[in-house]
């Protein structure tokens, strides 16, 4: 139920919504989610095309700079699998899910690395029924700087989640893939005005 999803240019830093908030990602208060970056969810891009190869690109480098400065690295991965209960009202938007074990493997390019974590997720909010919050907690960290697929539902969804949370949330808006580039452009905007600050990879790791 997910659509085939034709190749478009991730933003720009130029064409990026304004910020409301002017919140600044600072290392020692920071946590990286590589959201749902699984084989499932990538299958349906042009293996690489945009937006998926700048997305790759991307994370990979906002995992460098992770490794480098000391902040966490967290992914979230849906179950395969599931049965109706678990899967709930996700059943009447998107099916059954994930089929095998395979589709829910994180894509090779981002395999997790030794140290970070990985978390079972089962709603667009990667801190619903997970552990997420109480990662941050533990590492005395509230930023949540997100990354991944797919914008316009889960990412802004975490994000969302965090600000209510009064983590402070950044989505790296050339570090996530969408539906479509209008889809791209409308979770940007809405993060930007209601919850997070949207930003690049650049203004992160530079």
């Amino acid at each position: 139920m997910i659509p085939t999803i034709a190749p478009y240019p991730v933003p720009t830093a130029a064409e990026l919504p304004a910020n409301r908030a002017s919140w600044r990602v600072d290392p020692d208060r920071a946590v990286l989610l590589i959201h749902d970056m699984q084989r499932h969810f990538l299958r349906f891009y042009a293996p690489g095309a945009e937006p998926l190869s700048t997305v790759l690109t991307n994370v990979n480098r906002l995992r460098a700079y992770c490794a480098l400065t000391g902040v966490p690295v967290v992914y979230s991965a849906q179950p395969a699998a599931q049965t109706l209960d678990q899967r709930g009202l996700l059943q009447d938007f998107w099916g059954a899910g994930i089929a095998d074990e395979a589709g829910a493997r994180i894509v090779d390019d981002l395999a997790p690395a030794p140290g970070d974590t990985l978390l079972t997720k089962w709603r667009y909010s990667a801190f619903h029924r997970t552990d997420l919050a109480g990662l941050l907690d533990r590492h005395g960290r509230d930023q949540l700087v997100v990354c991944g697929v797919y914008g316009h539902i889960g990412v802004v969804a975490t994000a969302c989640d965090a600000f209510m949370r009064d983590v402070q949330p950044f989505v790296v808006a050339d570090a996530v893939a969408d539906f479509s580039r209008a889809e791209h452009e409308t979770a940007m905007a809405y993060a930007a005005g209601r919850c997070a600050v949207v930003t690049t990879t650049d203004a992160i790791v530079n």
